[in-house]
């Protein structure tokens, strides 16, 4: 997709949506808040989201995830292109093949805090 920016600075957005947080880096552009909404729809997917999880410590290999988490490794492969174009994952070729993990720790710490979030006791809600 688009270069990574580690934070949006206020002179390059000139369309913003939402509320205004009062955090630069939480305002986002029209374009942006797209990219977003696709990059959620795209770990909508309990399929995609396992396959992260599989590869949140160390790189995993294609037919590694595909036995590991009982998928065909044609579904594995269609998920991670998904995954990289949304750079959500990362590959390394080693020799004849490609292992992929999680891209960064943006991406890491959120899927940490989101599976900490639903393991939370809600019972006062």
């Amino acid at each position: 997709m688009h270069a990574a920016k580690s934070e949006i600075e206020m002179s390059d957005v000139h369309e913003h949506t939402g509320p205004d947080v009062g955090d630069a880096h939480l305002r986002l552009s029209s374009h942006e808040m797209t990219i977003l909404a696709e990059t959620f729809r795209l770990l909508g997917d309990p399929t995609r989201l396992r396959i992260l999880l599989f590869c949140l410590n160390v790189p995993k290999a294609v037919g590694d995830i595909a036995e590991s988490l009982g998928l065909s490794q044609t579904l594995v492969s269609h998920h991670l292109r998904l995954l990289r174009g949304a750079r959500l994952v990362r590959g390394e070729r080693q020799s004849r093949q490609v292992f992929y993990q999680v891209a960064d720790a943006h991406v890491s710490d959120m899927l940490i805090d989101m599976a900490s979030h639903i393991g939370e006791d809600h019972s006062e809600d």
